[in-house]
């Protein structure tokens, strides 16, 4: 078996056991890489430079004592990393070198962690499909032309197609589980405020939140133990301790869980409800109590969080004035008109669609009819989980309404594109954790992901369940055509 297709977990293994040195590892991965990039483009930056040099200086200290000791992890490329080139996908931040390291960057370094690279994503973070970079479009390892979804596009397809063993995204509105559900991954969004958010570059800051895209449930535990925690540096970030996954701690049986009434799936594929379906079946076989939940909140979720996502984005960009960060236009009169081009040409279309969307939604005359709305809106559907939750333990959603869509298939329509976020949206809006996994293949060879939700902070259960599915559900990421 090659390095490159073990997991995260069988690396770090082999490398404490001294069965395999970093550089070795970093080899296999770059003969692979060298094989699959030019088709499926899942990196912006790889420094290889910077990553053999790490693999050296952990050979030569000897100090195995991390739990990613000489792992390496590609990291989406709006988090930042010294030294290291970071765009999020932006021609505005095209040539920008961070100074210092993202507090979940500085933990992997701390757990002996190499950053093998930057990975794509759509332009800030904007996007469902991660064909909104500024620089090129990302390919689904198991159908090339096919979306691997967004905006975490490029972190899915590396780990899906072996070029890592695991990656951190961001998840603004399922940035991280829809495409993590298109390739075949595991995907976590955590409790907002239970991984730090200094250092990633702000799409939407209440909604924001960093988490791992891994092949299996016990890799996504892994890098979740290791970036989570309390960090002073972000006045958001939940005074807890890093999270410590307990092997021993069982499921409760019976335990209650929530599923969608059948008319929640009107307009959904017919492979992902019976996927859905199945998944509910086999959860009652384990000890679950299914219980039907009603949300009648649903379809207020998606234009709740455009409204908001737009508004908060519309505040956070516009700091790149070209004054203080990155770009600049060169040919400008006056000071109004450096504003309009560095802006005009350094921002893509989909990132002046939500600036212009989102500072309408705040604008005088329409602020309390959009964006104070949309703020209590939100504060019912927290209320609706928290009453949700009274009953139930856990909820099964779909992760998408569909499997992969062909690339261009949706591009020029950003209402269609916005829909693949319906079943995502609510628990960034919720603030409450949720994970994606793997369950099964469409006919046409497409992955589907089914995602769980649990109340804040309870990583832990959500963790169990996914392991006793993914036994159920073995995912076998090799058939990869790719």
């Amino acid at each position: 078996m090659n390095i490159y297709e073990l997991s995260l977990n069988q690396v770090s293994s082999l490398l404490k056991e001294n069965q395999v040195r970093p550089e070795e590892v970093l080899d296999s991965l770059k003969k692979r890489i060298e094989a699959v990039e030019e088709t499926i483009k899942s990196f912006i930056t790889i420094d290889w430079e910077h990553a053999y040099n790490r693999a050296k200086e952990l050979e030569e200290s000897n100090d195995k004592k991390g739990k990613l000791w000489g792992c390496p992890v590609c990291i989406k490329d709006n988090i930042i990393t010294k030294d290291i080139r970071t765009t999020a996908g932006s021609r505005i931040l095209e040539n920008f070198i961070p100074p210092y390291d993202a507090t979940v960057i500085e933990r992997l370094k701390e757990e002996g962690a190499i950053i093998l690279g930057k990975t794509n994503l759509d332009e800030f973070a904007m996007g469902s499909s991660t064909e909104n970079s500024a620089f090129f479009v990302t390919r689904n390892p198991w159908n090339v032309e096919r979306v691997p979804g967004g905006s975490s596009g490029g972190s899915a397809a590396a780990v899906a197609s072996f070029e890592a063993f695991g990656a951190l995204g961001s998840d603004t509105g399922g940035s991280i589980r829809q495409p993590a559900s298109f390739c075949g991954l595991v995907g976590l969004n955590p409790t907002y405020g239970r991984v730090s958010r200094y250092g990633l570059i702000a799409f939407a800051s209440s909604l924001d939140q960093i988490g791992p895209i891994t092949r299996n449930v016990e890799d996504s535990i892994l890098l979740f133990e290791v970036i989570s925690g309390h960090d002073e540096k972000d006045s958001t970030s939940a005074h807890l301790e890093k999270f410590k996954f307990n092997k021993n701690k069982k499921l409760k049986i019976p335990f209650s869980f929530g599923v969608l009434k059948k008319n929640f799936f009107d307009g959904v594929d017919y492979e992902i409800e019976s996927a859905y379906n199945e998944v509910s079946e086999e959860i009652e076989k384990i000890g679950g109590e299914k219980i039907e939940i009603e949300f009648p909140l649903l379809d207020y979720c998606l234009p709740t969080y455009y409204i908001i996502a737009t508004s908060e984005a519309s505040s956070n960009l516009s700091k790149y004035d070209g004054v203080r960060y990155a770009f600049r236009h060169s040919d400008y009169r006056n000071l109004e008109e450096m504003y309009m081009k560095t802006r005009n040409t350094g921002f893509g279309k989909e990132v002046k669609r939500r600036i212009i969307l989102g500072t309408f939604s705040l604008s005088s005359g329409y602020y309390e009819d959009y964006y104070l709305k949309a703020v209590k809106v939100r504060e019912m559907i927290r209320n609706s989980f928290n009453e949700i939750f009274k009953k139930v333990e856990v909820v099964l959603f779909p992760a998408s309404p569909e499997p992969a869509f062909k690339i261009g298939e949706k591009i020029e329509d950003p209402l269609k594109m916005y829909l693949s976020d319906i079943f995502t949206v609510s628990s960034n809006l919720a603030s409450i954790p949720c994970i994606s996994i793997p369950v099964t293949l469409t006919k046409n060879n497409l992955p589907i992901g089914i995602q769980i939700l649990a109340d804040r902070f309870e990583e832990q259960k959500l963790f169990m369940i996914s392991l006793e599915l993914e036994k159920r559900f073995f995912f076998d990421i090799k058939k990869i055509p790719c």
